[in-house]
């Protein structure tokens, strides 16, 4: 099947040096490869249950986003039980460390992942 998707030509540039220097045979199989992994980490997130551990990684806009941040982990401590901080300029990665219900943390993504000034969420799971 053919498809078009729109892509920064700065993120495309990024995409074609890394899957040249990783050797794969074509931008389409790279672009396959990538969605296989998007897909089994989305399914794992969505069918997990149960007592679960997990540490969630994301960057962000620090002014833009800040308040809002806050809010959902306030909103969330019941299954928060660290978090680490770092940044560069206005930029911040985060480290989120949870212990609860699998549902409970899957919406914390969910929630995080719904902010713009989020540029992603890196989900480490674990069963407990």
């Amino acid at each position: 099947m053919r498809t078009s998707l729109n892509i920064p030509d700065d993120l495309l540039e990024e995409f074609d040096r890394t899957w040249q220097a990783e050797g794969f045979d074509s931008r389409s199989r790279a672009v396959r490869e990538a969605m296989q992994e998007y897909i089994e980490a989305h399914t794992r997130l969505e069918t997990v249950s149960g007592e679960v551990i997990a540490a969630l990684a994301f960057d962000y806009q620090h002014e833009r986003v800040i308040r809002d941040l806050h809010d959902v982990q306030h909103d969330f401590q019941d299954v928060i039980t660290t978090t680490s901080h770092t940044h560069e300029g206005n930029w911040c990665l985060e480290t989120v460390f949870c212990r609860g219900e699998a549902a409970r943390v899957r919406d914390l993504v969910y929630r995080l992942r719904d902010f713009d000034a989020v540029g992603r969420v890196n989900v480490l799971l674990l069963r407990s």
